[in-house]
């Protein structure tokens, strides 16, 4: 049996209405705005999206929460990978505002698309071995024996270039087992035992200490690694970009990088 609505009732039911109307039009209004801004009410801040080596990974960590606490309102994102997979996302159009790269030829590919680069670093090729070198590897010469289980980056890789041209240098040949997309792949397989020796950059051999050992590759024989970083051209925060670029060789970034084991640009 339906009720009877009294006049009182109305009256409440009007009043419930229209206290709530404006309340649901604010709510509304400001969702949308904070959707479409991407920041939360107040925000200001800036992300940032670095490419860089995958031998930089453990160092740019390190120097991107120095860079934070320094630049207030600024995020630094970075995506590790081989330098030739970072120059294919670049080409593709993969959204980010700046780039580091394991050598020069994968940057000098890319002038169509970035800034003009600056060499922040530099690096030199070991031999990676097990933990307390068992197979008793003492230069480059010992990788060309048969009975030893060599792993390399791909040639296209710059720390697979590096060290074709070391091997070639000396006239070496090495038939490796596995030919790795990037120098942390390549350390992996020694770290794992799944290879007795790898050449990988002296800075990714000593972040496993406890893991693998380095055997030095002489000067006359070795080559050097230059790490160029610069700004993209599709970046939507090109000065902020410009400003971590130009960080990357102030004296703290450079104290970082060099405590790290890389070299001075």
């Amino acid at each position: 049996m339906s009720q009877l609505v009294t006049p009182r009732r109305a009256a409440a039911a009007l009043v419930t209405v229209a206290l709530l109307v404006p309340l649901a039009a604010c709510g509304s209004g400001d969702s949308k705005k904070d959707e479409g801004s991407g920041k939360s009410a107040g925000s200001a801040t800036t992300d940032l999206t670095v490419l860089a080596a995958s031998s930089l990974t453990d160092v740019f960590k390190k120097a991107g929460a120095v860079y934070e606490k320094e630049h207030q309102g600024t995020k630094v994102h970075f995506s590790f990978a081989g330098s030739q997979e970072l120059a294919a996302q670049v080409k593709q159009g993969a959204p980010a505002d700046a780039l580091v790269t394991a050598d020069t030829k994968t940057m000098d590919g890319l002038k169509a698309d970035a800034g003009t680069p600056t060499v922040i670093a530099k690096n030199r090729l070991v031999i990676a071995t097990g933990e307390g070198n068992p197979k008793k590897i003492s230069d480059l010469k010992d990788l060309a024996d048969s009975k030893l289980k060599v792993v390399l980056a791909a040639s296209e890789v710059p720390v697979g270039r590096y060290g074709k041209q070391v091997l070639d240098a000396q006239k070496i040949k090495v038939k490796p087992v596995s030919q790795e997309p990037n120098v942390r792949a390549v350390l992996s397989k020694v770290v794992l035992g799944e290879a007795d020796a790898g050449l990988v950059y002296r800075t990714d051999a000593a972040t496993a200490p406890k893991k693998v050992d380095a055997v030095d590759i002489p000067d006359a024989q070795n080559a050097v690694a230059s790490y160029p970083a610069a700004t993209l051209k599709t970046s939507k925060n090109a000065a902020a970009a410009a400003a971590f670029v130009k960080w990357l060789s102030t004296p703290e970034a450079q104290k970082i990088l060099q405590g790290a084991g890389f070299q001075k640009p």
